[in-house]
């Protein structure tokens, strides 16, 4: 258990660190009328993540360490958006299609209202 604790630390912090990075790279680059940085971050978190698990699959890699690494840790620290990608494949893989789209729609705008609910209490 803690060596699986220190994986997903490491990876993660290594992770954040990127997305700060990324971040900082893309908004030297380009406008700021649109948050760029967190959509580059998203769509390569995504990207990193199909591959990893593709590869992993591909040569049937059993090894939870990488997985915990570079899956959890790095991917998880660089955007969670990537996991909750990888969530929906995977349901609509099993052919759970209604469930992704339940699980898509009630995530972003739950995610929304506990945002405005956040700055809202604060105002009390």
């Amino acid at each position: 258990m803690l060596k699986a604790i220190l994986l997903v630390s490491i990876g993660g912090a290594v992770g954040s660190s990127m997305r700060y990075v990324t971040s900082l790279f893309i908004q030297k680059w380009v406008s700021q009328l649109y948050p760029w940085g967190t959509f580059v971050a998203n769509m390569l978190g995504c990207l990193l993540i199909g591959v990893l698990m593709g590869y992993f699959s591909k040569l049937q890699l059993n090894n939870n360490d990488y997985k915990l690494l570079l899956v959890t840790g790095f991917c998880g620290g660089y955007t969670t958006f990537s996991a909750f990608a990888l969530e929906n494949y995977n349901l609509w893989q099993q052919g759970n299609i209604t469930t992704a789209f339940i699980y898509i729609t009630l995530s972003i705008m739950g995610g929304l209202l506990a945002v405005f609910s956040g700055f809202a209490l604060t105002k009390i």
